[in-house]
């Protein structure tokens, strides 16, 4: 009897060491799972890189077979990253725990399967759609002229149709930004963002999503490096006129 009752601590001891390892195996995991129609990637090795300091650090690799390639990892720290092919930084994406869907064409690059990846590309593809336009306004302007628009009413309909997409464009990155502060989308769409100008420089939108930021984000390490450049420079700017 006493060697039953043994023998069913053991089972129901081991099961939830077993039942705790799995789970914390799901919860500081990850797994990529990408699939690419890209002819030129197809036996090409493919890093993930983050940034450390001031270079990017490859933290997993895999090789392109048929179309197809895993990584698996732990996750120490969630952390915003990139998808290399060689020295090309090809798409970004968050490493987090979960199973991560990667999907490369011709067409578009998407991530998914995870919350962060999720919310990153559906903000990304947002910022497409309206890029789209902005290319459409330039062709727009082409057959303004063949119409035989005057220089006047082009320059009118599109410096109208040119401000109303940029405070769409504006609004949509604050708002996205501002929704995720505490996480690293916040920061990482914010350098992303950024990165956009030719040198560091604060514009009425930098320093409104900035100054309203919690201080983890003001506080971000790459996010100071930045605004004390920007400042530094419209000191210069200042200056010089």
């Amino acid at each position: 009897m006493i060697k039953r009752e043994i023998e069913l601590y053991m089972n129901k001891l081991l099961f939830s060491i077993i039942s705790l390892l799995a789970f914390t195996s799901c919860s500081s995991g990850y797994k990529i799972e990408g699939s690419s129609s890209v002819l030129r990637l197809d036996g090409k090795m493919l890093f993930v890189k983050v940034l450390q300091g001031n270079q990017m650090v490859n933290i997993d690799s895999a090789e392109v077979v048929h179309g197809l390639f895993t990584m698996e990892g732990a996750v120490d720290s969630v952390v915003i990253a990139s998808l290399y092919m060689d020295d090309e930084s090809i798409m970004p994406l968050v490493v987090e725990p979960g199973d991560i869907q990667i999907q490369i064409d011709n067409a578009n690059l998407t991530v998914s399967g995870t919350p962060l990846n999720d919310k990153l590309y559906t903000f990304i593809k947002k910022k497409g759609a309206l890029d789209d336009r902005a290319y459409e306004l330039e062709r727009l302007e082409s057959r303004m002229i063949m119409d035989g628009k005057t220089q006047e009413e082009i320059a009118e309909e599109m410096n109208k149709e040119r401000e109303k997409l940029s405070t769409e464009i504006n609004e949509l990155a604050k708002t996205f930004i501002q929704a995720n502060y505490e996480n690293v989308l916040g920061a990482g769409v914010f350098l992303m963002m950024c990165n956009g100008f030719p040198y560091p420089v604060l514009t009425p939108l930098i320093e409104e999503i900035v100054n309203e930021g919690p201080d983890k984000f003001k506080n971000d390490r790459l996010i100071k490096k930045y605004m004390e450049a920007a400042r530094e420079n419209m000191k210069k700017l200042q200056s010089s006129m």
